[in-house]
């Protein structure tokens, strides 16, 4: 595995465990040449469905997409990057238990937006504010009632 601070090709595993849902292996390496250490995880080739927009246009699955969205979401939030793996891991999941061969980004982010409600509720509505294009104070206000009442 080639080191992402120098580039030497060599790098030595040094821990190996299972993701908590079990469907990825972390392993910590450190680099042979600079002794940089990080994190890479090997998952299994799936196949997986086409992504259906909203337009119509259709686009291959992007795991950094989701990726990046959940980052963005829980920015300065208290929630780990390995949290953050397995809700990309658990969306994922989702994705490949539906069975089909197309999904629309609406299943997608309404289950984004499940497991930000189920994780962080600030980033919940973050991203739901971004996903659902709220455009005045009252679109907030609505949305924090919905979770005000779901506590209840």
């Amino acid at each position: 595995m080639k080191c992402p601070a120098c580039s030497h090709p060599d790098s030595r595993v040094v821990d190996s465990r299972t993701t908590k849902e079990g469907n990825a292996i972390r392993r910590r390496r450190e680099c042979e040449s600079c002794a940089h250490r990080f994190t890479t995880y090997e998952r299994p080739e799936v196949t997986w469905p086409l992504i259906v927009k909203k337009d119509g246009t259709r686009t291959n699955y992007d795991r950094e997409k989701i990726r990046f969205g959940i980052q963005k979401a829980l920015e300065k939030r208290p929630v780990s990057a390995e949290d953050q793996e397995a809700i990309v891991d658990r969306i994922e999941r989702y994705i490949l238990d539906l069975g089909e061969k197309e999904v629309s980004t609406e299943a997608v982010g309404e289950k984004v937006m499940e497991e930000l409600r189920n994780t962080d509720q600030v980033a919940y509505v973050r991203f739901a504010s971004v996903y659902r294009s709220f455009g005045t104070v009252k679109d907030f206000e609505e949305e924090l009632q919905k979770l005000e009442h779901e506590k209840d």
